[in-house]
């Protein structure tokens, strides 16, 4: 029986960046995965959506070509077949790294499902080319199993034409319709991108507004800017049934103007995610759990000594930058450097046309707990940089508190907000205020300026190249 320090089940964001911390501090690492290393981010989320979004803003700008004083020459095309084959191509070739960075570090890997059968052993159903059971010793397990695509209980989920995210990601055909059933991050980010390629897209969205993590008004105003772009929102719309019309999909849904439906070739179930735990053994542990989640504390400690949980299983924050973090936080207390987990500076990103980001207290959360606030907008029309780059649509909103003056959320819908949000988070996690960014130097012209003139009017009640009149 093999014997490690630490076995870590699940590869992904979560996993492998723990094991690759792991090792770093001189611990004997296993990390178990019963399919490809990365995970969903690298393989089927993050990573591949990323890629095709860079596809979608290079055929936006060529189409724009004349507008630069460019000339291009006949007519823009989408080779979509060639699009999909880069995307495959990003994916393999980051997989290929990682998994070369996890064997770099001395780190054993096993392809297989794991199971825990006891606190310090770890059982992997072996897969490939010699299948069998592998037993692992360990003095501690880190739980990094992830999630999958939810279900909802809507009549028609099994018709063919109605996929998941992995199920879209490898289309090899362009489809002419689109219907997205969700309207978080994942479904907008999809109906982004399959709109810019030409595909007529339609959004159902059971709540009130999309977007759940973006500040309500920035995404109240992207709302009315993706509908300019020509997909379709349907709101307060829950889906009844998916069925067929003609031999193409129909999702029906209801509102409160009565029963509506829209007919696509395809339909894509972007409903969220559930934390995945099936084969682990947990209900055998006795590992305490609400529903499908686990149950960890600061210290990323289940309630079984010995064992954590890092990532989308504890169903809190579900990105790929808090698995890996949690992942390092796991590794240091479980090799015995305390260290809690701090979630003040958790930034969130959605890759659509115009991105959004954001990190801290939405002005709604401000208001909600009391706070003495104010809020500054920035507008990028008034940024050199983003009339240069003909991408003016958007601002920067920050949320700061009232007297000292720290920031205590920014919010951005604009060029590169994914970028630019990093300013925010480090802002938030040190604790400066509004005069510290507004007093940095910021080199000009960049997009980073607009955070700057945001800081100026929070803290000395006026940005300099924006005036409100």
């Amino acid at each position: 029986m093999a014997e490690y320090d630490i076995v870590i089940i699940g590869g992904g964001p979560g996993g492998y960046v723990a094991a690759i911390r792991a090792a770093q501090l001189g611990a004997r690492v296993a990390l178990v995965e019963k399919e490809r290393i990365g995970g969903t981010c690298l393989n089927r989320g993050c990573i591949p959506t990323k890629t095709l979004v860079s596809s979608v803003e290079t055929y936006l700008l060529a189409e724009q070509a004349a507008r630069y004083g460019v000339d291009i020459g006949g007519q823009v095309g989408v080779n979509f077949r060639q699009m999909m084959a880069r995307k495959d191509d990003v994916v393999d070739t980051l997989v290929t790294s990682v998994i070369e960075l996890v064997k770099g570090h001395k780190v054993d890997i096993y392809k297989g499902l794991g199971t825990i059968l006891k606190p310090g052993l770890v059982q992997v159903k072996m897969e490939g080319p010699e299948p069998g059971l592998q037993r692992l010793a360990a003095r501690k397990i880190i739980i990094a199993t992830g999630s999958v695509s939810a279900r909802l209980p809507i009549p028609g989920l099994d018709l063919p034409g109605v996929l998941t995210s992995r199920g879209l990601l490898a289309l090899e055909e362009l489809p002419p319709s689109l219907a997205v059933v969700g309207g978080g991050v994942i479904g907008v980010e999809f109906a982004s991108i399959f709109n810019a390629l030409g595909t007529k897209v339609t959004v159902v969205e059971m709540l009130p507004h999309l977007l759940p993590p973006v500040d309500r008004r920035l995404a109240r105003r992207f709302q009315r800017m993706l509908s300019g772009q020509g997909v379709e929102v349907q709101l307060n719309a829950p889906v009844q049934e998916i069925g067929l019309e003609n031999g193409r999909l129909q999702v029906r849904f209801s509102t409160a103007k009565g029963e509506g439906a829209v007919v696509a070739e395809k339909v894509l179930l972007a409903v969220g995610r559930w934390p995945y735990t099936e084969g682990l053994g947990l209900a055998e542990l006795g590992i305490k759990m609400d529903k499908r989640r686990i149950l960890v504390n600061e210290f990323m400690e289940t309630s079984v000594p010995g064992i954590y949980a890092v990532g989308d299983v504890l169903g809190t924050y579900m990105l790929a930058h808090v698995a890996s973090y949690e992942g390092e936080v796991a590794v240091e207390n479980a090799l015995g450097h305390r260290r809690a987990a701090d979630y003040r500076a958790v930034p969130y990103c959605v890759f659509t046309t115009p991105e959004l980001a954001g990190v801290g207290l939405k002005e709604n959360e401000a208001k909600e707990q009391g706070l003495d606030y104010q809020v500054v907008r920035f507008p990028f029309s008034a940024s050199g940089r983003a009339l240069a780059m003909g991408e003016t649509e958007g601002q920067v909103k920050m949320v700061c508190e009232k007297g000292s003056g720290r920031v205590l959320g920014l919010h951005i819908m604009g060029p590169r907000a994914s970028d630019l949000i990093a300013e925010g988070a480090l802002a938030i996690q040190l604790g400066a205020t509004a005069e510290d960014l507004a007093q940095t130097i910021h080199a000009h012209p960049t997009l980073p300026e607009a955070v700057m003139e945001a800081a100026k009017a929070a803290a000395f009640g006026e940005a300099i190249h924006f005036r409100r009149v």
